[in-house]
């Protein structure tokens, strides 16, 4: 069968994590169109199917086959206990670039102080599994009932403590709730099935999204700066770029002077470029990265 009849089925993450997902493959290269009340975006690639589907149910449906490819948090692999590849990891998330914490959390106002406090208490929350696997860790018994959301709302009343997932703690501290302890560090993952991996076309395309897509991680936050100098002044200029390597300089037409070319993080540009243009760099200008391969 030809590459052109040949279609990789991949799963997007559908909820908090559907935009930034969104963004990240438009900065890879991958340009998804979505409609309001549509779960099968249109691409640009006549080789990729994509499919919008809730994050806790992907490593599922990618074990199962239904997807070829799939992207789903750390947590939610270990809370469904699927058999699939984890092709890479991809640390993003809706608010920030870092992974995000499942944590176990009471009332400011309980006398909880540990785990171990919740003997024979009752707990709340999304990942059942992974929170009897904790609790078992620590040889407590406690039951769990898994909570369909608004979980932060549910202690005291309904719940003696939750495990909730948080980035920041800000929606914690907002319903007057006290973190105990970080249960799990999960971030977002590249999955595949595996059956799909061993197919070789299948297996490169999706080394090659993977590829793409952690150089656009690794390109957020970061500019490149162009600039000329005269030869004179390269030593002064050099000693104040912070770059991610050695900075490129070829030689100019005209005698004396040079070009660079550099890589920085854009929040130290505002106060990099005053200092670069104080040094005796010319025609210095900023342009955005979307993918930076290691």
């Amino acid at each position: 069968m030809s590459n052109d009849n040949k279609v990789l089925k991949l799963g997007l993450p559908k909820g908090s994590l559907q935009d930034s997902t969104i963004d990240l493959f438009a900065h890879a290269g991958f340009h998804f169109s979505v409609q309001s009340r549509s779960y099968f975006p249109s691409i640009d690639d006549d080789e990729l199917e994509a499919i919008l589907i809730r994050a806790q149910e992907m490593a599922h449906y990618v074990e199962m086959g239904a997807f070829d490819v799939g992207l789903t948090g750390k947590d939610w692999i270990i809370e469904t206990g699927a058999d699939v590849v984890e092709v890479e990891d991809l640390i993003y998330s809706k608010a920030s670039m870092r992974p995000v914490r499942w944590v176990l959390a009471v009332p400011e106002s309980s006398p909880v102080k540990s785990v171990k406090d919740l003997e024979g208490k009752h707990i709340a929350t999304e990942v059942v599994n992974i929170t009897k696997q904790y609790l078992a860790r620590n040889g407590v018994n406690a039951s769990v009932e898994f909570s369909w959301g608004a979980t932060e709302v549910k202690p005291p009343d309904l719940a003696d403590a939750i495990v909730e997932v948080t980035e920041t703690g800000s929606s914690l501290r907002a319903n007057k709730l006290r973190i105990i302890e970080t249960i799990l560090e999960s971030n977002t993952k590249l999955i595949a099935n595996r059956n799909s991996w061993n197919d070789p076309w299948k297996r490169e395309k999706i080394e090659n999204m993977a590829l793409l897509l952690k150089g656009a991680i690794n390109a957020q936050g970061k500019v490149g700066l162009k600039m000329n100098a005269p030869k004179a002044a390269l030593e002064n200029i050099l000693s104040i770029i912070p770059s991610l390597r050695q900075p490129t300089i070829s030689h100019l037409v005209e005698e004396g002077w040079v070009a660079l070319e550099v890589i920085v993080t854009e929040r130290i540009v505002r106060n990099l470029i005053p200092e670069l243009k104080k040094a005796g760099a010319e025609g210095i200008f900023e342009y955005d990265i979307n993918k930076l391969i290691d």
